[in-house]
């Protein structure tokens, strides 16, 4: 009997849909439950097949149980050692050499030193910090947020620089985005899964979060549709995400991939609605059973093997191989006169 676990914290409804779900069809071999786990020992071989992973990025317990699950064979949604590296500034950087389209941003030095560190460890930081150059390429309207952050937390709407610099202070010693406000006529949250289905849903950031996921939406240009569709794929195919949201922001009809670094996205079914919860159970409970009915998988460790920048492939092509991308050359350059930063 091969079983596939969902893992997961505080959310009620999505984890006991999904194992009811799985279960209801009764396939020869597959049964689903909660993960259910005590003190890990090293060579004790992992009982699931498959988990699904809802919480891990809050529990470093959770990471480090399903990480020992994958070396010994457990297909992992989605992969807990990619995700541990990853950040919503490097998610910028690949999506601009993918060509989708992302507002101009930055990443900023930490207003306080993180702990156990001084001043004497930030000596390749240059000093004054050149404000100018920043707000010459984000412009003063837009968004600072944490470079690995998530649920709206730590998240700040500027206006102009004096705004810039009261949330500045307020960062602690959180790593901070800056980015450039998009002033969207329309905006999308996609799920995407197996990297190969898109499900795109209107959404309206600036509303309560109960009230976001738009009840009788418009309708919208079929190949804006499509672009954001082909977007969202090529961005979870080059990351690897087997499950995750993409959010687009939409101005004079350019999409702007806002956010794409959701690997346990909303899936409630009280914030979703009905549509859309159904859909999500019903597409990540064919990529369980999928992945657990598929042959033993030997995880690549490789971080290329995670960063496929190949064209983004439809639902009907998804099965094809994919490309790795050529590693570019960087050139260093030389270390600057340092200090800490201030504002």
């Amino acid at each position: 009997m091969k079983k596939i676990g969902v893992l997961f914290g505080m959310e009620n409804s999505f984890p006991g849909a999904l194992v009811e779900h799985i279960n209801a069809r009764s396939i020869d071999g597959i049964e689903a439950e909660f993960v259910q786990t005590g003190a890990v020992l090293m060579n004790e071989p992992p009982q699931y097949a498959v988990i699904v992973d809802r919480i891990s990025h809050d529990i470093p317990f959770y990471r480090a149980f399903l990480k020992h699950a994958a070396l010994n064979g457990t297909i992992i949604i989605n992969n807990p050692f990619w995700w541990s590296a990853d950040d919503k500034f490097f998610n910028y950087t690949l999506a601009e050499k993918l060509g989708v389209a992302v507002p101009p941003t930055v990443i900023l030095p930490h207003k306080k030193h993180p702990e156990g560190t001084t001043d004497r460890s930030m000596r390749n930081l240059e000093y004054p910090l050149n404000w100018d150059a920043v707000f010459a390429y984000v412009g003063e309207h837009g968004f600072m947020k944490p470079v690995d952050g998530g649920g709206w937390r730590d998240v700040y709407h500027i206006h102009n620089r004096e705004e810039f610099f009261r949330a500045f202070d307020q960062s602690r010693d959180l790593c901070m985005l800056y980015q450039k406000a998009v002033n969207f006529q329309e905006y999308f949250r996609c799920y995407v899964v197996g990297q190969r289905k898109v499900h795109i849903m209107p959404y309206d950031p600036r509303n309560p979060h109960h009230e976001r996921y738009v009840q009788n939406p418009p309708a919208y240009d079929p190949k804006l549709l499509k672009r954001v569709e082909q977007d969202a794929l090529k961005l979870c195919q080059a990351l690897g995400y087997d499950l995750n949201t993409v959010e687009f922001a939409v101005e004079d009809g350019v999409p702007y991939a806002i956010d794409f670094m959701n690997p346990a996205p909303d899936a409630d079914l009280h914030s979703v609605g009905a549509a859309n919860f159904e859909w999500i159970v019903r597409e990540v409970a064919d990529l369980a059973i999928e992945k657990a009915q598929a042959a033993p998988q030997h995880l690549d460790l490789n971080w290329s093997s995670f960063l496929k920048m190949a064209p983004a492939k439809t639902a009907k092509d998804a099965s094809t191989p994919k490309t790795s991308a050529k590693k570019a050359a960087v050139k260093k350059a030389p270390a600057k006169k340092t200090a800490a930063a201030k504002a």
